[in-house]
């Protein structure tokens, strides 16, 4: 079992950054694809970003493309997203989720999930 305990999230201007970071607990953080998701208020849960469980291979949701970028460190049992140039519209709630699939954009594809971490953006 993993957990997942997401933070950095925050108020930021339009154009601004936050770096968002999730800390999974147990030994097996590298068994795991990660993925970033996020739902605004009255939206469904979308994705964001994932990464595979070991190496540099990530897929992006075409809205942060250019913009975000996910990353891990295996050897700290973390994931990370940079997030550039944030927009109102990228206001939300973000949740890291760790799935047993090589990657995934689907959030059914993934087992285990933090609390998750508002991020809102002023215009």
């Amino acid at each position: 079992q993993v957990q997942l305990v997401e933070s950095g999230g925050g108020l930021v201007q339009a154009g601004g950054s936050l770096r968002l970071s999730c800390a999974a607990s147990g030994r097996t953080f590298s068994s795991y694809a990660m993925g970033w998701f996020r739902q605004a208020p009255g939206k469904e849960r979308e994705f964001v970003a994932a990464i595979k469980k070991i190496g540099s291979s990530t897929y992006y949701a075409d809205s942060v493309k250019g913009r975000f970028i996910i990353s891990r460190d295996n050897a700290e049992n973390t994931v990370y997203l940079q997030m550039n140039d944030l927009k109102p519209e990228d206001t939300a709630v973000y949740y890291c989720a760790a799935s047993q699939w090589p990657i995934s954009t689907d959030y059914k594809n993934y087992n285990y999930w933090g609390q998750g971490t508002q991020v809102t953006v002023s215009s």
